[in-house]
């Protein structure tokens, strides 16, 4: 046997068999324990009133133990609780109290009978009203199968056939298992369809050879059909679903896949962007006819990169462009174009799919520049962005800075500069700290430094300074039109026969 998946806009993956189509033939248990193919809330109604003996009663209890343990319990698993029938009902534990099968185990064992009449009516409005109720105090969950599997000795078990009936028009599934002679009339209205397959009649000492059937009955319909999409992008999504296949050899296959056959998912690829496909898994069994199960998704819409264009790390001859977002399963390369504005030379660079960002080198200073980044898509289409960029403005060194002594306190200040862009120059003097300032550094700060600062247009290359503190400090700066360049300063000095000194750093 094989199975296959074929992707196109309409998906069909099919696969050998489900848990159910190998009755008598699958390792006993072997369907949910390995498989985990069930998920569902089932409620055992168990009549421990007075007419059950204590042998019967116990035999009941192995009975369920060995029913239940072949099953995964927990969330969106199995879940399991047990309602006893007496005079006054209880429910020894809801849907959430045991979610290993050695919990449940051990609360079968310490599990007593109630004694008393049988009272099923009052029990079934408790199943009704809130032990199966979704959000009730039993536990029941939303949206999934839920099953009553009722076993009882068949003695007066009282009017029942309005409450099975509600519990059935809720959506409840239910299961009888009758140890006595009890009215088959009356039984048969009240257990779910196929009849056949959901009531039994059984001696308390041949409960075993039911055992396999029962649990293929609640199986079947608490079998997980829920086929979930994940993982959706623009070009592929990935199915998974329920194990449905155990302790068999086989394979799944399509023209590009070789799979074991026990798989729980597939990948879809070769999708469309922005494309809604039905996904349909379909069981097949050389036994039953089992229905599929379809869901229907939406690929993402394609977002086609650059959506954004930046610019960083802005220098006189260079400048470093990025994009985003960035998308190496789509996107082949980038081209990115670049020229000075307004009619400068077109230069160009390719850019790998998994780059984002590019050095723009041996550019102009103090230029504009038009920077378009495209990107070329697995899919055929292009998709481009622009943006202006501006290299900062050169900014030249002052090159000579003089000092000239006139007197005590005057100097005459002369220098020397790149003359091309600059807007004019700052001139700034500090006199050093009065004599003394450090004695008492520790009761008062020294007294402030004497300085000025003076702003020369662009064709002053001198002026004079005038009643300067000793040893005081002159700086100048040419200043330009977005930047001020590196400056040259000097300390005047008025005690020396060298009345002309140059620059110090």
């Amino acid at each position: 046997m094989r199975s296959r998946l074929r992707v196109w806009k309409t998906f069909e993956l099919q696969i050998l068999s489900v848990c159910a189509a190998f009755k008598g033939k699958a390792p006993k248990g072997e369907c949910c324990t390995v498989l985990n193919c069930c998920e569902g809330d089932v409620l055992f109604l168990l009549d421990s009133s007075g007419s059950v003996s204590s042998y019967e009663y116990t035999r009941m209890l192995g009975f369920l133990s060995e029913l239940l343990l072949p099953f995964s319990l927990g969330e969106d698993q199995v879940k399991v609780g047990l309602l006893q029938v007496g005079s006054r009902p209880r429910l020894e534990f809801g849907f959430d109290a045991h979610s290993t099968q050695d919990g449940l185990q051990e609360a079968l064992r310490r599990t007593q009978p109630l004694r008393g009449d049988t009272n099923t009516e009052e029990a079934l409005r408790m199943a009704r009203d809130w032990v199966l109720a979704p959000g009730g105090r039993g536990g029941a969950r939303a949206e999934l199968p839920k099953v009553l599997v009722w076993l009882t000795d068949g003695v007066k078990p009282g009017d029942v056939l309005a409450p099975m009936a509600a519990l059935r028009e809720a959506g409840v599934a239910v299961l009888l298992v009758s140890t006595g002679h009890g009215n088959y009339q009356v039984l048969r209205q009240v257990v779910s369809p196929p009849i056949e397959n959901n009531l039994y009649f059984v001696d308390i000492d041949d409960m075993s050879i039911i055992t396999e059937d029962l649990r293929e009955a609640i199986i079947e319909v608490i079998r997980a059909r829920r086929l979930n999409v994940h993982d959706v992008s623009t070009n592929s999504a990935k199915l998974q679903w329920r194990p449905v296949l155990a302790g068999l050899g086989g394979l799944l296959r399509d023209p590009r896949l070789v799979r074991p056959a026990d798989i729980s998912s597939a990948v879809l690829t070769g999708l469309r962007p922005d494309t809604t496909y039905r996904a349909t898994l379909t069981p097949e069994s050389n036994e039953d006819v089992l229905t599929p199960i379809s869901v229907t998704f939406t690929t993402k819409p394609e977002v086609l990169t650059p959506a954004t264009v930046t610019v960083s790390e802005s220098g006189q001859t260079s400048i470093k462009v990025s994009w985003g977002p960035l998308q190496p399963e789509s996107v082949s390369s980038y081209l990115v174009e670049y020229s000075a504005l307004p009619t400068g030379k077109l230069h160009t660079l390719t850019v790998s799919g998994g780059q984002n960002y590019t050095l723009l080198r041996d550019l102009h200073p103090d230029t504009t520049y038009l920077v378009t980044v495209s990107a070329r898509h697995a899919s055929g289409r292009e998709r481009a962005l622009s943006v202006k960029a501006c290299t900062q403005e050169a900014a030249p060194a002052l090159t000579d800075l003089q000092l000239t002594a006139l007197g005590s306190g005057s100097v005459q200040v002369d220098w020397r500069g790149q003359a091309d862009g600059v807007r004019g120059y700052w001139l700034t003097w500090q006199g050093a700290a009065a004599p003394g300032g450090h004695s008492n550094s520790l009761l008062a700060p020294p007294p402030p430094r004497p300085s000025a600062s003076h702003y020369l247009p662009a064709g002053a290359l001198s002026t004079r300074l005038d009643q300067l503190p000793p040893a005081a400090r002159v700086c100048v700066s040419p200043v330009y039109r977005a930047a001020r360049g590196d400056g040259l300063c000097c300390t005047a000095r008025f005690n020396t026969d060298a009345r002309v000194y140059g620059h110090q750093s």
